[in-house]
């Protein structure tokens, strides 16, 4: 009997052995140094914020990032950098001008974004305020004939609520232990993704005031209305949070000005006209479009593989480099960049010689639907319409995004992957005196991670914290430089490039999950 236990005890040791990562501590502690004593994010993070400016998908403002993130990785010694297109995108679209001020009954400047891909003014306009008061398409009819020379403001009577709630917050380890504990759910989309999102808008267009706004657009560019003013009540203080104003189609009409202001300004605008006050504005925009080129670009480089038998597998790493317009996109997306440039950059200064192939990725088209990842992965691993598997797909071991923010990683969405619950637990076991532990099986949507995954790839997004994100900077023209924590960033840099040198240097790929099904026509993920 005591034989007999003897042999099932070595027999267990055995199992826990062959379970157990080989993580190379040496290297590990050496990330961490070169990733915090000798740290470049916040440079690599400035050249693509303040030096660049914004990096909307098609603008002269991305490409020149872009090609900014090319040449560095190649200056660095990375192999193959490039702007690899992936398909068609639409025009470009820049904005050269924007001034918008209220001049009676009073004069005022005001905080104001056009939205993208909309007109300009042709010169400075000076233009009253109509009020328009319609709740639905019917409702217009009653300003038929009265637009032209106009800017126009659909009325509210809402106030500003104040909040009584922190706008930057990290999360508790009561809140990351009730994620980690969260069970395994049964196969099904996250529910809340970038193509539910783009449901639940193109739903919102078509009912109540974004319906009316539809129809006055149409009403006010056919009789030469200066532009439409809106406002969104989750702005206050100044922030604003704008994006698009219509279709980027290659060959689409341009879409009537539209104008983003606070919602501070809004309903003084809105409060004076119901009065009877007569309001005036002046309206100067400018905004030019390409079609020069209406095709989407990633940026691309590797770190070759040395190992004759694993180097023409590939481990990924990525983030989103395109942005909106009303700021530079420092924590949506500079931030998740900029780790990663600085992730590889620490790899290559070690001199590293990973066994497998590590790929960097920049993505464009992100805010749109995650069309430069989407695209990538259709065309390099599998179309997940017809699930028909390129070779490269059985060669994938793993991709790691970063789009959540400025915040720190506290640990690791497994996407439903428990086969990866062990092998994660052991990699992060060096960053608990980092704050990195929680791991959670629950899926996380919205970002370019779920192109992988959509193929049956591993593909995974961290726990960040939150911080400011939806509360002040995703999408707002309070997203700069001046928002992002560099000791954050140092620690997601160290944290990723570790994950991917593990994962680079394993026996094995990552485990899967089962190939899903073809999605025949549907769209997203």
């Amino acid at each position: 009997m005591r034989r007999l236990t003897a042999v099932l005890s070595l027999l267990f040791v055995g199992q826990l052995l062959s379970a157990q990562e080989k993580l190379n501590m040496d290297v590990i502690n050496k990330i961490k140094n070169e990733g915090t004593a000798k740290s470049q994010v916040m440079d690599i993070a400035f050249h693509l914020t303040d030096a660049n400016g914004p990096r909307l998908s098609g603008s002269p403002g991305y490409t020149k990032a872009a090609t900014w993130a090319k040449e560095t990785l190649a200056k660095w010694g990375l192999s193959g950098a490039a702007l690899e297109p992936w398909g068609e995108f639409g025009k470009g679209w820049e904005l050269k001008k924007s001034y918008v001020a209220l001049t009676a009954p009073y004069y005022k400047p005001m905080i104001a974004y056009p939205k993208t891909w909309t007109k300009s003014t042709s010169g400075l306009k000076s233009a009253e305020v109509l009020l328009i008061e319609a709740k639905d398409s019917v409702g217009l009819l009653q300003y038929q004939g009265k637009m032209k020379g106009k800017v126009l403001v659909i009325y509210r009577n809402d106030t500003l609520r104040q909040t009584f709630k922190a706008d930057a917050t990290r999360y508790t380890d009561e809140e990351l232990d009730k994620m980690a504990a969260a069970e395994p759910q049964a196969q099904r989309r996250p529910a809340d993704t970038a193509a539910m999102r783009r449901m639940r808008e193109q739903f919102a267009r078509n009912q109540g005031p974004a319906q009316v706004l539809n129809v006055l657009r149409a009403m006010a560019d056919k009789e030469g209305a200066v532009a439409i003013l809106s406002s969104s009540p989750r702005g206050h203080d100044g922030t604003l949070f704008v994006q698009g104003g219509g279709s980027y189609a290659a060959g689409a009409p341009d879409n009537f000005l539209d104008i983003m202001v606070t919602a501070e300004d809004y309903g003084t605008i809105c409060r004076l006209a119901k009065s009877g006050v007569p309001v005036k504005l002046d309206v100067d925009v400018k905004s030019e479009f390409n079609q020069k080129d209406t095709k989407g670009y990633n940026v691309i480089a590797e770190i070759k593989g040395t190992d004759p038998a694993l180097k023409d597998e590939i481990v990924m790493l990525g983030a989103h480099l395109d942005s909106w317009q009303s700021a530079t996109g420092a924590t949506d997306n500079a931030a998740g960049s900029a780790v990663m440039m600085e992730a590889v950059r620490i790899l290559k200064s070690l001199n590293i010689q990973p066994r497998r192939t590590i790929r960097i990725a920049l993505w464009s088209g992100e805010e749109q639907g995650l069309l430069g990842s989407r695209n990538y992965v259709k065309n390099h691993f599998a179309d997940p319409a017809t699930m028909e598997l390129k070779p490269d797909h059985a060669k994938f071991s793993s991709y790691f995004n970063i789009d959540n923010g400025t915040g720190k990683i506290r640990g690791i969405y497994l996407q439903g992957n428990d086969k990866v619950k062990d092998i994660f637990t052991q990699w992060l076991t060096p960053f608990h005196d980092m704050g990195a532990k929680w791991i959670t099986i629950s899926n996380t949507g919205g970002t370019d991670h779920q192109s992988f995954d959509a193929v049956g790839l591993p593909g995974f997004q961290f726990i960040q914290d939150p911080i400011e994100y939806n509360t002040r900077t995703h999408h707002t023209n309070m997203d700069s430089y001046d928002h992002l924590i560099a000791e954050d960033l140092q620690q997601i840099s160290v944290i990723v490039a570790s994950f991917v040198y593990n994962a680079a240097m394993r026996d094995e790929k990552l485990p899967r999950k089962e190939l899903p099904q073809p999605r025949g026509n549907q769209r997203g993920f």
